[in-house]
C-alpha cells in the first residue's frame, strides 16, 4: 500500500530501530516507546488489521507470536512485558498495517 508507513518501513522508504527481520516478519523499535522496551511486530504483507486476518494469515500470526517472547527476553523482559495489538479505530489502532507490540521494563502507559 503506497500511502502505509509500515509498508514504507518494509521497503526502505522510511528508517527504523531494526531489532529482527526474516522473509516475512520485520520487527523494529517505537519510535514514541511508553516504557523503557517497547518494539513491533510487524507481517511485511500489508494486512490492514487482526480482523482481516483469515486462514492464509496462519503462519506469519504464529511466528510473530513465537518470536514475540523471545525478543522480549533478549530485550531483557525476563519478569514478563505486555503484548497489544490494537484493532480497529475502536480498538484503539491508528496505524493500520498489523502489528503487534511488546511492551515492558517499567510501568506502561496504557496505549
Amino acid at each position: 500500500m503506497s500511502d502505509c508507513i509500515f509498508c514504507k518501513i518494509v521497503a526502505g522508504e522510511i528508517p527504523c530501530r531494526k531489532l529482527y527481520e526474516d522473509e516475512d516478519v520485520l520487527v523494529f523499535h517505537d519510535i514514541h516507546p511508553v516504557a523503557p522496551v517497547h518494539f513491533m511486530l510487524i507481517p511485511k504483507a500489508h494486512v490492514a488489521s487482526l480482523a482481516e486476518c483469515d486462514q492464509s494469515h496462519r503462519d506469519v500470526l504464529g511466528k510473530i507470536l513465537l518470536l514475540a517472547p523471545k525478543l522480549a527476553w533478549e530485550q531483557g523482559l525476563t519478569d514478563g512485558f505486555r503484548t497489544v495489538i490494537n484493532t480497529g479505530r475502536g480498538g484503539g489502532q491508528e496505524v493500520f498495517h498489523l502489528h503487534v507490540h511488546v511492551i515492558g521494563g517499567g510501568g506502561p502507559r496504557p496505549l
